[in-house]
């Protein structure tokens, strides 16, 4: 089955390892990138985007912002807000908006955990 997936994050190697554990587990999906949330915001507009991973801190739009405005326009993806960042507000912030919530790094056991977030439901 076919998913288009969204990885949004400033850090190349991050967007890498989290596309390769995806794509080991997962081989039939297609796969998105972005740097930034307006990268982010602007591929959610032209692709029927069903999951996103999504960092916090990153230049220009904050990754939370870019979310947000991902489920006004997909509603139905799923969001998983992957972050070095584990301030308590923000994971308030994120699950009040509807997001899951993971801290990095990313490995394999957190792609796993993500997996079974989004596919549990």
């Amino acid at each position: 089955m076919n998913k288009p997936v969204l990885i949004v994050d400033d850090s190349r190697v991050s967007r890498m390892l989290a596309r390769a554990y995806l794509e080991e587990k997962r081989p039939g999906w297609t796969f998105f990138e972005a740097a930034n949330g307006e990268e982010a915001v602007a591929i959610a507009e032209r692709e029927a985007i069903e999951l996103v991973t999504l960092d916090v801190n990153m230049p220009g739009m904050p990754g939370l912002a870019a979310g947000e405005r991902i489920l006004q326009l997909r509603p139905q993806a799923h969001v998983v807000v992957l972050t070095a960042n584990v301030q308590s507000s923000v994971r308030q912030r994120a699950e009040a908006l509807g997001m899951h919530f993971l801290q990095k790094p990313v490995t394999e056991a957190t792609i796993a955990r993500l997996l079974e977030l989004v596919e549990g439901e």
